[in-house]
């Protein structure tokens, strides 16, 4: 067999389509046996690396790629920020902590959860995005066709499960208790992020029972890190801007 097929064999891809240029390399600059086998070790476990942040942050099924660079923290107050530069560093999911992100639309939750779960798919950790309104209607499905248990498993296999987008949506009895079901039965494996523009108080309006609302606010509030973001919408201020710009052109 030749080196690129034993190289396809042993699933080394950066190997068998640059091996002849690195040899041609280590000709011409006198490398070593040693530094030539590190360099091509060094390329190949980059690219896997690579692969396999492409694949964790694929297959989270975020909406939008949003990253923690390009997010605004300068709007929010000094606290706010600290906040949210102390969970930078992911320690939250090693703890198995919650974080809840409530304020108004517009206001950077969404950004924010994202690019907290893409950050924790470039450092090796396995995340599933899901909007809460498109949640209960997967559940429901998962539930005709006999593959709740499947649908679940989804939520207690990976390291980081974002919620976005709680209260947009109310629900019916039935899809209440099946979401009750899902988180708490998550919270006692690993951690969940929930956006929500609605504060604990209103959670009624959204599962209509006050008991399983009280017992779910008490499973997901309990140890968690909780940032109230309400504010001035970034969208607004963003269009408000556009427009003064245009106005004195």
């Amino acid at each position: 067999m030749s080196i690129s097929e034993y190289a396809q064999l042993l699933k080394l891809p950066y190997i068998r389509a640059n091996y002849q240029s690195i040899l041609l390399e280590a000709k011409h600059t006198n490398m070593s046996h040693h530094e030539f086998l590190e360099t091509i070790l060094k390329h190949e476990s980059a690219l896997r690396n690579q692969n396999g942040i492409h694949h964790r942050i694929r297959n989270a099924k975020f909406p939008q790629r949003k990253f923690l660079e390009d997010f605004q923290t300068e709007v929010f107050s000094s606290d706010i920020q600290r906040k949210i530069h102390e969970l930078e560093s992911l320690n939250f999911i090693q703890e198995k902590g919650n974080i809840i992100l409530i304020g108004n639309p517009g206001t950077g939750k969404t950004h924010l959860a994202t690019a907290l779960g893409i950050k924790a798919c470039t450092q090796g950790l396995s995340v599933l995005y899901v909007s809460v309104p498109n949640l209960v209607i997967e559940l429901k499905e998962a539930m005709s066709r006999h593959q709740v248990a499947q649908y679940k498993r989804k939520f207690e296999k990976v390291d980081l499960v974002i919620l976005d987008e709680l209260g947009y949506v109310s629900f019916d009895r039935e899809g209440s208790e099946i979401l009750f079901n899902l988180i708490s039965n998550r919270n006692d494996i690993g951690s969940i992020i929930i956006t929500t523009n609605l504060t604990f108080e209103r959670w009624e309006e959204v599962f209509k029972d006050p008991i399983l609302t009280g017992a779910l606010i008490d499973r997901v509030a309990f140890q968690s890190h909780v940032l109230d973001m309400s504010g001035d919408s970034y969208r607004n201020k963003k269009t408000r801007s556009w427009l003064s710009q245009n106005e004195h052109r």
